[in-house]
């Protein structure tokens, strides 16, 4: 019975417990612990998606199908696959730290806070289990709404510019989508995933499809150059706000080209693959030179994760120009593998990352890299875990970092040296940015009278980033359970993408 419902119990338990808190806006204690059941229980729930999950099959797994919007022929039909399922696990995980993380950091509006997040979760699990395009599109759409008041209520002093700035960019682009989602229903009389990516469509269709989805999903990756609304939303939402954005909505632009844009326009995918891979090693190049430059720790990490995130669809786009230049397909699924697990590893690091942020913002008010400057003579404990996440995020083995990046430049040197040489880049870039910042902000001599007065982590705040550690290094050591759960699913795409759809 459990199994029967489990991923409705995932979507609506959180959005549910978000409106429970809602009408605790007056008892903020109150509020807070039941966010951390109802995020618990959210956690404790997607555990048996990961036992109970078949890696031996590509098919959609805790299916649930019911009637919804019968004169459209919508459906409520959920399911997960090997790739969308660990994105979920993601989602729990990185829930329950946030409310823990920000247990005593919320000042005003408590009870709304912490409901926001809960609402987000639930309508983000909604957005990776989808398996018909409206829901997969309400769900996507509504996503905007807690993240946008979670920016404009509790964000910093131009939260305004940047929650409008997030709202458009995000919005309009996924106006788009929604055509292309109607052209495809006119097309086929359903709104069923699946039967979109059976349906043949002519290059030119596929191109066109192909585009409106591009508009959507780079947006929110976020691609070069629509980048430009990620950094203003990265510094002056709260910390809670930057983790949930790093580590999951950032996600889901990658999620949508390997949902919609491969399978369902693999002929316009392999004719553009070009612009991808362009805008992707852009991103991993010059984005990487501008996150040199910044003076704000937080504007640093956003455009860190702008380069990282381009190995993502660096790799979701390499297969084509794999099988062009072997001329065999064996070796097509590694960019996919490699992009995949990039996406869960940058979840994780992104998010620590802004949360030590938090941690050194919560003492000192300020963001600036010149106010800090030996950090680890008061915070030890702190420092050790910056340090760890500041390797993970330049690639270092053994960490969660280096198993995504090592696969997609696997994948770029069969595809052309020189992709290779440009994507191997980021190890450069990465370590310098990203060791810059913790020479300047760590190490050295006290800085001054406010980091002299520092004290160092509390046990919540150890238990949040000591936990994130463990799964850095987890992954980085061990990451063998995470590509079994995924091979069937990645193998399955890598097909779909060498069969052309091309129609009459």
């Amino acid at each position: 019975m459990l199994g029967g419902h489990l991923l409705s119990l995932l979507i609506w338990l959180p959005i549910a417990a978000g409106f429970v808190v809602l009408g605790l806006g007056g008892r903020p204690a109150a509020a807070k612990w039941v966010s951390l059941v109802a995020s618990g229980l959210s956690l404790a729930f997607s555990v048996p998606l990961w036992t109970w999950f078949k890696t031996d099959t590509a098919e959609m797994q805790f299916v649930e199908r019911a009637p919804w919007i019968s004169t459209i022929h919508s459906q409520y039909y959920i399911g997960v696959d090997g790739i969308s399922m660990p994105l979920i696990l993601l989602t729990t995980f990185t829930t329950v730290l946030i409310v823990i993380a920000s247990w005593q950091n919320v000042a005003k509006r408590v009870a709304q806070y912490f409901a926001a997040f809960l609402i987000l979760e639930g309508l983000m699990i909604g957005v990776f289990a989808a398996l018909d395009g409206t829901l997969f599109y309400v769900f996507w759409e509504a996503m905007l709404i807690p993240m946008f008041i979670i920016i404009g209520v509790w964000g910093g002093p131009r939260r305004v510019y940047a929650t409008i700035k997030f709202f458009l960019y995000t919005f309009i682009g996924s106006l788009l989508m929604l055509v292309a989602l109607i052209y495809l229903y006119l097309k086929s009389g359903s709104y069923e995933l699946a039967v979109f990516q059976r349906m043949p469509l002519t290059l030119t269709e596929q191109t066109f499809i192909f585009l409106a989805f591009l508009a959507a999903f780079a947006v929110k990756v976020p691609m070069w150059p629509v980048h430009t609304w990620l950094p203003d939303a990265h510094v002056e939402a709260p910390t809670g706000g930057s983790v949930v954005l790093a580590a999951i909505m950032l996600k889901m632009g990658g999620y949508g080209f390997v949902r919609f844009s491969l399978p369902i326009a693999p002929d316009a995918s392999r004719e553009l693959d070009w612009l991808i891979i362009a805008l992707s090693l852009i991103a991993v190049v010059y984005i990487g030179f501008v996150a040199l430059a910044q003076r704000d720790m937080k504007k640093l990490i956003a455009y860190s994760s702008i380069a990282h995130m381009g190995f993502v669809t660096l790799g979701l786009f390499l297969g084509f120009q794999i099988v062009a230049v072997t001329g065999r397909t064996a070796g097509i699924e590694l960019g996919i593998d490699g992009a995949v697990v990039q996406m869960l590893s940058h979840g994780l690091v992104s998010g620590a990352m802004f949360l030590c942020v938090g941690v050194m913002y919560d003492r000192v008010h300020s963001r600036e890299i010149s106010a800090y400057g030996g950090v680890i003579n008061t915070m030890p404990k702190f420092a050790a875990f910056m340090v760890l996440f500041a390797l993970a995020n330049s690639g270092l083995p053994g960490t969660s970092g280096f198993i995504g990046e090592f696969l997609v430049i696997l994948a770029a040197f069969k595809a052309n040296v020189w992709y290779a040489f440009l994507a191997a880049s980021i190890l450069v870039l990465g370590a310098a940015y990203t060791l810059w910042l913790v020479k300047r902000v760590i190490y050295g001599e006290v800085a001054n009278d406010k980091v002299a007065a520092l004290e160092d982590l509390n046990g919540r705040e150890f238990l949040v980033l000591g936990v994130l550690a463990a799964a850095v290094l987890l992954v980085g050591v061990w990451p063998a359970p995470l590509l079994d759960v995924m091979r069937a699913s990645t193998e399955h795409l890598a097909q779909q993408l060498l069969v052309s759809k091309i129609g009459p």
